[in-house]
């Protein structure tokens, strides 16, 4: 059992609170953004949102930002692209979902990317808004949810030629569970949903809490078995070798580290760093190189893994790991050291997500005996304490569940969830359809949503034939309208 539980525990929601961190774009507050090429370029606007939208004793507003792309737009009647934002600056999932800018010309479609609320420029409450719990109360999906649908309704009626202009929904990740849900809840206002990557089913009940564990653990032995046979060994040599003070130097030598090993606890966190790094590299396990979370070459797991390729033990075990770990945290050579407190996926302050996961996303995580990963348990009681102490609130591990319906959701249509089997989040993903309209494409080689990334000419032919899919589908539900 991991010596650091609650550590560990907590680096899975951790990781999917960065997955789409804002930290390799820096915001943008400018009215028009003209560093990028011309077709991404955007207008930006905000509209007065209600803090509140389910109450009537709360009169308060805040300023969602938004931002609009009409260069391909037919001015009478062309579709509405809207992206559902999720837990980070809007301006990063506008220029990282290129996919939505690919497709627009050929659909003529005006490009909408909505703000989720208290991330980017988006704070009800401004700079107190996470000092206070009740004025981060209103940090729900729900509230955010009921933001988009206000957009909406705002944009159709005061933008010429808009409004009979049909709406799909589209997000990745977190975004795409709101994509989904928005459907199911505003069917009203968007005709259909792309979910890329959307782990609506990883609550409570829903899917095992080993499951992402096991995902990336599949992901790394397609790379390399004797890979993951030293990542599993990793957690007991780390151990021994740090059960003294000449050991613990040793690993920080080994490591490049930029601050030493001195206690226990110290040693609990560069296990959940190292463990974080393999999470995430299973994410970004893209096909080309890539900037998503670090600079990356293609295929990273399969880099990563070349030095963890043959059986490895004791000291050499641990060169072996530094040499992988450094190609996440220092590909490009400019690290003076590896910093264990600090996540490469770390944001610039986005702390909503903390308290998003212990409000309603409560998703539970462990790990067994048979995953690459240092066993450990899954304990609500400790996460609900933890909670408590950072934020005076509890969570409540079934309300996403009883609000959005768990998996008794055949009655919603025109949902499509794709899912890319590299990535650990597919776990909780809807794999296999549930009705005509409710389509599963699985990306067999596809990491986290790259369905929703740029074409690139590397792209393998399982992603360009659910690009392909997922256009078909969109046209049909258009010309249905």
């Amino acid at each position: 059992m991991a010596t650091n539980n609650t550590v560990f525990l907590l680096f899975c929601w951790i990781s999917f609170a960065v997955a789409w961190s804002p930290r390799l774009l820096s915001p943008r507050r400018d009215n028009t953004n003209t560093s990028l090429p011309n077709e991404y370029s955007y207008e930006t606007f905000y509209l007065d949102q209600q803090v509140d939208h389910f109450g009537f004793n709360n009169g308060d507003t805040f300023k969602q930002r938004y931002l609009i792309a009409s260069q391909f737009w037919n001015h009478h009647g062309g579709p509405i692209f809207f992206y559902t934002g999720n837990e980070g600056d809007i301006t990063w999932f506008c220029n990282n979902t290129g996919f939505m800018w690919d497709i627009a010309p050929e659909f003529r479609a005006l490009l909408v990317f909505a703000e989720h609320r208290y991330y980017g420029s988006s704070i009800p409450y401004g700079s107190q808004a996470f000092k206070d719990p009740s004025k981060l109360n209103y940090l729900t999906s729900e509230q955010a949810l009921a933001d988009f649908a206000v957009l909406i309704r705002y944009l159709k009626s005061s933008i010429p030629g808009t409004s009979d202009s049909p709406v799909v929904a589209f997000g990745g990740s977190y975004g795409g569970m709101l994509s989904a849900w928005m459907r199911m809840k505003y069917p009203s206002a968007v005709i259909g949903a792309l979910a890329a990557s959307a782990p609506i089913w990883d609550f409570t009940g829903l899917t095992k809490c080993t499951a992402l564990m096991d995902t990336i653990t599949k992901s790394f032995m397609k790379a390399s078995p004797p890979c993951v046979d030293n990542i599993r060994q990793s957690w007991t040599t780390i151990d021994k070798i740090a059960a003294t003070a000449e050991g613990r130097n040793f690993i920080y030598n080994t490591f490049h580290l930029c601050s030493p090993l001195k206690t226990a606890d110290d040693v609990g966190n560069f296990k959940a760093w190292l463990a974080n790094a393999w999470f995430d590299l299973a994410m970004v396990n893209y096909p080309y190189p890539a900037n998503f979370l670090e600079p990356l070459p293609a295929w990273p797991v399969k880099a990563v893994c070349a030095p963890l390729g043959s059986p490895l033990q004791d000291k050499l075990l641990m060169q072996g790991l530094y040499e992988a770990v450094n190609i996440y945290f220092n590909y490009t050579g400019q690290a003076k050291c590896l910093n264990t407190s600090q996540d490469a996926t770390a944001s610039l302050g986005d702390a909503g997500w903390g308290y998003q996961a212990c409000t309603e996303m409560v998703m539970p995580s462990c790990a067994d005996s048979s995953s690459m990963f240092e066993p450990t348990t899954w304990n609500f009681t400790s996460f609900s304490n933890s909670c408590f102490s950072s934020y005076k609130i509890r969570p409540r591990q079934d309300w996403v569940s009883t609000q959005y319906g768990g998996k008794d959701i055949e009655a919603p249509t025109n949902i499509i969830f794709s899912n890319g089997l590299l990535d650990p989040w597919s776990a909780g993903g809807v794999l296999n359809s549930l009705s005509d309209t409710l389509i599963a494409i699985q990306i067999p080689d596809g990491a986290h949503h790259l369905d929703l990334r740029a074409a690139n000419k590397d792209d393998t032919a399982y992603v360009k034939a659910a690009r392909t899919q997922e256009k078909n589908i969109i046209r049909l539900w258009l010309s249905s309208q």
